[in-house]
């Protein structure tokens, strides 16, 4: 079916678990104005990214208000959102959440914690352990957060568990400037959302935040990609902004009929080599 995404570049709060829940809820109800059919948020929204040792103490549990009081206004948009979550076994993880229909569809831990550069995410939580496709009322949907994307095998592994959406939650900093006063992190998540929808025949919702932390600036850029790797809208650089754009259920299918990448992916010899590879390591 066709639907309008809305995609919320905002500028979260370090540490600041209310004020940014008060962004998220004033971004949703701009969403629900325009008749948004869903919207979506950065890599912990609800928290900041820079956290280091406040990570326990702005850890929320699946249950906690903050969220269910996203879950019940997810009865008029759909709501992907990210946050830390804390787990009843007192581990932390870099979480997104997908909302819809006053329910809780899906759940992702982040995968992939960098740990290079300016990042030190894995000295403070935990790593998720899978990748899962599911079912939306746009269809079959995968959650990826940020350095997620960069690992081949994981936006696959969803195209492959049938998702035609992939939605990539990111804090991206802004890094490199090249010689025409581009920022090199900008050119290089462009090529990736590109190049990911046109290998997998799958559209890419991807939402990065803005504002500074410690100094670090997040760029933005947040962009609908088509599934023939050209980009659909894209938001602001360096501003806040609430990006709307229609999805059209007729390019998908004319995508998957005139390029059937997926349609002629062999899942069994993809795994017979893996396998393969495996058991050559272990020798």
């Amino acid at each position: 079916m066709d639907f309008t995404v809305a995609l919320a570049q905002i500028k979260p709060k370090l540490g600041c678990v209310a004020d940014n829940c008060a962004l998220v809820e004033a971004a949703v109800a701009k969403g629900i104005a325009e008749k948004a059919d869903l919207i979506v948020f950065p890599e912990l929204a609800l928290t900041g990214y820079f956290l280091k040792d406040l990570v326990p103490e702005v850890a929320l549990a699946v249950d906690a208000p903050e969220l269910v009081r996203l879950k019940e206004l997810s009865r008029k948009i759909s709501i992907a959102v990210g946050f830390v979550e804390a787990a009843a076994d007192y581990r932390f993880f870099n979480s997104a959440v997908y909302f819809e229909g006053g329910e809780t569809r899906h759940l992702h831990r982040k995968v992939y914690l960098p740990t290079y550069g300016l990042f030190d995410e894995q000295r403070y939580m935990a790593r998720g352990e899978q990748f899962r496709a599911f079912d939306t009322r746009f269809g079959r949907m995968g959650m990826l957060i940020c350095e997620d994307m960069w690992h081949l095998s994981a936006p696959y592994i969803l195209a492959m568990d049938g998702a035609t959406t992939l939605l990539c939650l990111s804090s991206s900093p802004g890094r490199g400037v090249t010689e025409d006063e581009n920022l090199g992190s900008t050119i290089a998540w462009q090529k990736l959302t590109s190049t990911t929808a046109m290998f997998l025949n799958s559209r890419v919702l991807y939402c990065n935040r803005v504002g500074y932390e410690d100094g670090v600036n997040f760029w933005g850029g947040s962009e609908a990609v088509a599934p023939s790797g050209a980009v659909v809208q894209r938001g602001k650089i360096l501003e806040d902004d609430l990006v709307f754009t229609r999805m059209e259920e007729g390019a998908l299918r004319r995508e998957r009929i005139f390029s059937p990448m997926m349609r002629d992916e062999s899942l069994s010899i993809t795994l017979k080599e893996l396998q393969r590879i495996d058991r050559e390591r272990e020798r």
